[in-house]
């Protein structure tokens, strides 16, 4: 009989809260969390809004020295990881760190570290830059502070697939449970990009939303739309076989039963024609869960409010459901957290897993106007309380990335 995998704890710093258990409340009530930037001036930028993490002091769980010396998306993972090793319960002291893996990713690191030493360099020369601007910078270093934190001593490594990265991290501890490699993990995605090189080079590729009003700016599937918004944080699931996780009575949260990616080998940053790599993904995860297609009752969708993914992706899902598409409950989260890049998998895995709790599919605010192209249910505006037993998360990335998990309602 094969392993099953369970999740029994969840960590989050998001937009809308700077825990797991504060931005899920929010996601559920539609709390919006983008507004205009304050962390620096925009004003000569196009783009003036975003989705921060406001509030947030490193410095209550990592000290002074620490925070110093780590990068945002750094200091999000080591808390988010935090949180949800305490919720896990796991006692650390009677568990063997080889058989306990780090796997977190980042889409772009540590951009914002980069971008203030760039400065250091052309305004005071090459002599004051920072000893630790390459340990704060690399991409790893989200998953490599974190086993050092925790004492990780297991398979320790980011991947980086741009926006599907939290959720291709996931996926990939979850493979290393199911094939015997290791017993627990902590998984997921952080991202802190929301600064001037990242606002306007996002901008030039035309993946933002033109809109200034941050009520107005990130609606997915919505007619009007016309970009994402740029958004910040991390999520991370404590992951474990479930008979490590019995072994100890662990309080079970949700069961991850599947995970599939795929690439579009299509184009840079677009999406392919009617979603077929998407399609893909999710078809494989499926497969692998070894559920029927009638089993799935919500999707969180990658929905990012550019016009070509919301597009596609509609398509996608309607492959992959073909008559039961418009049945499916499905939503975009983005619409309150803005776009987290490499944390979206990650963030969105913690709501996937509270929905199973709670029996509440969180909702796609911002939705005004239909659009014929995108004519699924797309929960308008309100969460619904919804008997759910499965449900899955599908995050896309630049570079053709696919990733699709699977969670279901833990049953003994």
């Amino acid at each position: 009989m094969s392993k099953r995998v369970v999740v029994t704890g969840v960590g989050a710093i998001s937009p809308v809260g700077l825990d797991a258990k504060e931005s899920w409340s929010s996601i559920k009530n539609g709390k919006l969390g983008i507004s205009n930037i304050e962390s620096f001036d925009a004003s000569n930028l196009q783009v003036k809004i975003a989705a921060e993490v406001k509030g947030f002091d490193p410095e209550l769980k990592l000290g002074k020295k620490d925070s110093r010396r780590l990068d945002r998306f750094s200091q999000f993972a080591v808390v988010a990881s935090l949180e949800a090793l305490e919720q896990s319960g796991v006692d650390l002291e009677n568990e063997d760190p080889t058989r306990f893996s780090s796997i977190i990713g980042s889409g772009v690191g540590g951009i914002m570290t980069l971008s203030e030493q760039f400065d250091v360099l052309h305004e005071k020369g090459p002599d004051r830059i920072s000893p630790f601007l390459i340990p704060m910078m690399l991409p790893d270093m989200a998953s490599g502070n974190v086993s050092m934190k925790l004492g990780a001593k297991g398979i320790n490594y980011s991947p980086v697939t741009a926006c599907a990265t939290g959720t291709d991290a996931i996926g990939q501890a979850y493979d290393l449970i199911i094939k015997g490699n290791i017993d627990m993990a902590v998984a997921g995605g952080s991202e802190a990009a929301i600064c001037p090189i990242a606002v306007a080079g996002f901008n030039s590729v035309k993946a933002l939303s033109s809109v200034s009003d941050p009520e107005l700016a990130c609606r997915p599937f919505d007619k009007e739309r016309d970009g994402f918004t740029l958004g910040e944080g991390a999520g991370v699931l404590f992951i474990e076989s479930l008979d490590h996780a019995t072994s100890r009575n662990a309080n079970i949260l949700a069961e991850i039963i599947g995970y599939g990616a795929s690439s579009d080998a299509h184009h840079i940053t677009q999406p392919s024609i009617e979603g077929e790599g998407a399609a893909r993904a999710m078809n494989i995860a499926i497969n692998n869960a070894e559920i029927n297609y009638s089993d799935v009752n919500y999707i969180n969708a990658h929905g990012t409010s550019t016009p070509l993914n919301d597009k596609f992706e509609t398509m996608s899902m309607k492959t992959v459901f073909k008559e039961m598409a418009p049945n499916i409950p499905i939503s975009s989260t983005k619409s309150m957290t803005g776009h987290l890049l490499g944390a979206a998998g990650g963030v969105e895995a913690v709501f996937c897993v509270n929905s199973l709790i709670d029996g509440v599919a969180p909702p796609t605010i911002n939705y005004k106007t239909p659009d014929e192209d995108c004519d699924l249910d797309y929960i308008p505006n309100n969460a619904r309380e919804l008997d759910l037993n499965v449900v899955m998360s599908n995050n896309l990335g630049f570079g053709g990335h696919n990733a699709s998990l699977v969670f279901k309602k833990y049953q003994d």
